[in-house]
């Protein structure tokens, strides 16, 4: 309970490790809810990371679409601080996302973390619109087709119309729209997607993201939205911003890191990174992150507080970090029961530099916590 209320007095009266300022969303027009969030989030800056984690209670190792569970949760007793969820299909309005979970059930769960005063995210392994491949299809011009003026552009809006008659029916207790973080064109400096760099010119992508905010603020909106720039490797501030669409198009920048076969390359990697990204937030007046990261399998035992948390306590201005999905003992990012790296974990997440949902209250993020007469 000391904990829980020092988190409320946080956010009551702000962190002592932050700048005095809080800055407003991006969107000037940002709800209610909206607005807290973000202050909220920079409020909590420096008091500890928010653990997220991809798909937390859709599925898991062994289980799907059961309900109060996580993997998360199974092992450290509480669910994470932030949930991430995937768009991705509903822009052909199908009736399951990329990994086979319904949207009618995605929504269910969006609104459980907002009650339990968590935070939701979206990214969005979107189709590509130019030609209907995936998202990992790499063919190019594919940006330039569809922005303003180029031959898909007609598709493309269509897309984002579906994605905003989605996300207008996700809705607080009081009607009111959830806000969430919403991560788009993901990992925008790697090779892998239709609009990374080796398919499109920098000038090219910021028009396609500048487009795509105006048009779901301006035409359909959704002013709960709190826009996250995600980038893959980068090794200077140059490298980070050279596709950067600009201040009024950006709440949150962030970087995907993840750990394959060296341990000492990944936090070396992990390291440089943070300790650049927190220079361009402090520049640009933004919340900074580690957007998505981890190790598949989690062979260390001792990963979570010898490689991951040293980093957190170094860098404590570092806002979130979110690890992937848990699917299958061959493909998982945070442990589940028996795991090897199970019991470090649990270290991990009572760390004073980690924040997991038993330290949010509920809804006082969101400006409706009513502390009781005492």
């Amino acid at each position: 309970m000391k904990k829980r209320l020092t988190l409320l007095s946080i956010l009551l009266c702000g962190s002592a490790s932050f700048a005095q300022q809080l800055y407003a969303p991006s969107d000037k027009l940002a709800t209610y809810e909206t607005v807290q969030l973000y202050s909220s989030m920079q409020r909590l800056v420096g008091a500890g990371t928010l653990f997220g984690h991809h798909d937390d209670t859709a599925y898991g190792v062994g289980w799907k679409d059961e309900d109060n569970r996580s993997d998360v949760k199974s092992v450290t007793g509480s669910y994470p601080g932030l949930y991430e969820w995937d768009f991705a299909r509903m822009e052909h309005k199908r009736d399951s996302d990329i990994n086979g979970h319904p949207f009618k059930r995605q929504r269910k769960l969006v609104r459980e973390a907002y009650d339990r005063g968590g935070i939701n995210e979206f990214c969005w392994h979107m189709d590509n619109p130019s030609n209907g491949k995936t998202a990992w299809d790499t063919t190019h011009n594919s940006v330039a087709d569809i922005i303003p003026g180029g031959s898909h552009h007609d598709v493309y809006v269509k897309y984002l119309d579906n994605i905003a008659e989605y996300a207008h029916t996700l809705k607080g207790p009081d009607g009111e729209a959830i806000p969430f973080l919403f991560r788009p064109f993901h990992e925008l400096t790697g090779n892998w997607f239709w609009w990374g760099r080796n398919d499109c010119t920098p000038d090219e992508f910021k028009t396609l993201w500048r487009f795509t905010i105006d048009y779901l603020r301006n035409t359909k909106k959704l002013h709960n939205l709190l826009i996250v720039y995600s980038v893959a490797d980068f090794d200077t501030k140059e490298d980070f911003l050279a596709r950067y669409p600009g201040d009024d198009y950006v709440d949150v920048i962030g970087f995907d890191n993840y750990c394959y076969n060296s341990v000492k390359d990944y936090a070396y990697n992990l390291d440089k990174r943070m300790g650049l990204q927190l220079e361009i937030a402090k520049e640009h007046h933004k919340l900074a992150c580690v957007a998505e990261t981890g190790y598949q399998g989690i062979p260390q035992a001792d990963f979570w507080t010898s490689v991951l948390l040293p980093k957190l306590q170094k860098y404590p201005q570092t806002s979130f970090v979110l690890v992937w999905r848990n699917w299958k003992t061959t493909h998982f990012y945070a442990p589940y029961p028996g795991q090897v790296s199970a019991d470090d974990f649990v270290k991990f997440a009572k760390d004073d530099y980690t924040l997991f949902q038993n330290r949010l209250t509920p809804l006082a993020v969101y400006g409706k916590y009513i502390p009781p007469i005492q």
